[in-house]
């Protein structure tokens, strides 16, 4: 894995990405809440464009992984805006968004600036609007009321925690795309674990439905868990990537 290199932005942040030149289209990978370029599920995708000769592009959101900042200031908006910002470094014409989890929100929020520079889209436990299906009412008071809300987290995570500021709140009620028609035409493919602990399977018929594009393919896995960073997830992920039209 190549050290990581710095974009500055216009206000100063300063984004931490990994970069393999190569053919396009460029493969990007977007990480999940609380995660970072050096996941499993980043680092295989970032070896096999290299070894295919493509170009790859993994990054840190501001306040994540190698990338300065503050993790409470980030929010959906601010992060799809890094993306599309490292996505304007990169030589091909067009890009492959890859999104786990939250990341598959920023994906969707991503290609909507994007538009014509998207060759497709691949989503895994895909999580679009979870700032709404995925915290009680009990739970959105408590953000209303203190600023922030905290789950525990198991031992199979890092940390003893995992904060929902309201910034990022507010901004995911925003930026809300399951209640409409999703103007994206490009291949979306979507991969997603029926045994899924963290975002609800049929996420994934619900995201397809809304599409707009009618090269929309959906993968359950019945025994897939939420990371799907098995050896044989991976396997599949990879195998999804390659048979992109």
């Amino acid at each position: 894995m190549t050290q990581p290199l710095f974009h500055a932005l216009p206000d100063g942040r300063r984004i931490a990405y990994r970069h393999n030149p190569g053919a396009g289209p460029a493969a990007v990978f977007l990480p999940g809440y609380m995660s970072d370029m050096a996941g499993g599920k980043a680092t295989a995708v970032f070896d096999w464009a290299a070894a295919q000769g493509r170009e790859c592009l993994l990054l840190d959101y501001s306040g994540c992984g190698k990338s300065e900042g503050r993790f409470a200031d980030g929010t959906p908006t601010r992060w799809a805006e890094e993306v599309v910002a490292l996505v304007g470094l990169l030589s091909a014409a067009s890009v492959v968004l890859i999104g786990s989890s939250m990341g598959g929100w920023l994906m969707l929020l991503a290609a909507l600036e994007l538009r014509e520079n998207v060759h497709a889209l691949v989503g895994i436990a895909a999580a679009p609007d979870f700032t709404d299906w995925g915290y009680s009412a009990q739970e959105k008071a408590v953000i209303a009321a203190e600023g922030v809300v905290r789950r525990p987290l198991s031992e199979t995570y890092a940390g003893d925690s995992m904060p929902m500021w309201q910034g990022f709140w507010q901004s995911g009620q925003d930026n809300l795309l399951l209640g409409q028609t999703i103007e994206i035409d490009c291949p979306v493919r979507l991969l997603q674990g029926q045994c899924d602990d963290d975002v609800p399977w049929d996420t994934a018929p619900r995201l397809a439905e809304a599409l707009r594009s009618a090269d929309v393919q959906v993968t359950l896995v019945k025994d897939g868990d939420h990371r799907l960073s098995r050896d044989a997830d991976i396997a599949l992920l990879l195998r999804t990537i390659a048979a992109l039209p």
